[in-house]
C-alpha cells in the first residue's frame, strides 16, 4: 500500500471546551493543540500529506503549505463533522485516486501513537478499512433522566472508538452522502460505513489516545504528549 493522505476536521467550535477559541487551537505546552496533532502525524513514515478542513470564518489556522517535510492543504468545512470530512475527500490532491485508502483523524487528538496507526494500516487495509478502539472494560450503566442508575448493561463485544479511520475515498465518500440523503448525521466515519453495509475491522489502540474534550483534559494531555510517540 501506497503513503496515505489523512484528513483532519477542524472546523468545529468545541464549546465544551471553553476557553476564547476553537478547542483545536489551544494552548497545550504553549502551542495549539492542532499543531501537535499534525507534527504527531507527520512523523509516520506511511502518512504521505495532510487536508485540514477549517471553518469559513477561521482566523487562528497559521498559514503553512507543509509539516515535517509533507504538504498540508486546506479545505473550507460544513456545519457537522461528516461535512468537513466530505469536503475534505473532495478537496485531496489528484495524486489521491477513488480506491486509494485515506485516514481521517480528529484534531483534538494529538497524543495518539504511531505504532498504532501502522497496526491500523497493516490489519484493516486487506480487509477494506477499520479504525483504531479499545474493548470497553468499565461496567456499564444506564440512566434515568435524574442521573440515577436503574440498569447495568452489557460490555461485552462493545468498544469505544477512536481515530485514525481509514477507508477507500470513493467508498467512505459515498458513505458520507447516503447518510447525507438520509437526514442522518453520523457520529465518525465507521458509523457512515457501517450504514453502506460495510463492517470496519475494529483494530485494538492505546487508550491514551484521548480525544480533549472538556478543559480538564488538556492537562492530560500535555502530560501524555510529553511521554508517547
Amino acid at each position: 500500500m501506497d503513503a496515505l493522505w489523512c484528513v483532519l476536521p477542524a472546523a468545529g467550535k468545541g464549546v465544551r471546551a471553553g476557553g476564547d477559541r476553537p478547542k483545536q487551537y489551544q494552548l497545550i505546552d504553549g502551542r495549539p493543540m492542532l499543531d501537535h496533532t499534525l507534527e504527531r502525524l507527520s512523523a509516520h513514515p506511511r502518512i504521505a500529506g495532510f487536508m485540514v478542513v477549517i471553518a469559513a470564518d477561521d482566523r487562528h489556522f497559521g498559514a503553512m503549505d507543509s509539516i515535517g517535510g509533507k504538504p498540508l492543504k486546506t479545505a473550507i468545512g460544513g456545519g457537522e463533522r461528516s461535512d468537513s470530512v466530505l469536503a475534505g475527500l473532495m478537496a485531496l490532491p489528484a495524486s489521491v485516486g477513488d480506491n486509494d485508502f485515506v485516514l481521517v483523524h480528529d484534531a483534538a487528538r494529538p497524543c495518539v501513537r504511531l505504532d498504532d496507526i501502522t497496526r491500523l494500516i497493516e490489519r484493516a487495509g486487506p480487509v477494506g478499512g477499520g479504525l483504531l478502539g479499545a474493548p470497553l472494560r468499565d461496567t456499564l450503566k444506564r440512566a434515568d433522566a435524574e442521573c440515577h442508575s436503574v440498569a447495568t448493561e452489557p460490555r461485552e463485544g462493545r468498544w469505544r472508538a477512536f481515530t485514525p479511520q481509514m477507508f477507500r475515498r470513493s467508498d467512505l465518500m459515498r458513505a458520507l452522502r447516503l447518510a447525507a440523503e438520509a437526514g442522518i448525521v453520523p457520529g465518525d466515519e465507521a458509523m457512515a460505513m457501517e450504514r453502506a453495509g460495510a463492517s470496519p475491522l475494529l483494530v485494538e489502540g492505546s487508550e491514551d489516545n484521548i480525544k480533549v474534550t472538556t478543559p480538564a483534559d488538556f492537562a492530560l494531555a500535555e502530560f501524555l504528549l510529553r511521554r508517547t510517540r
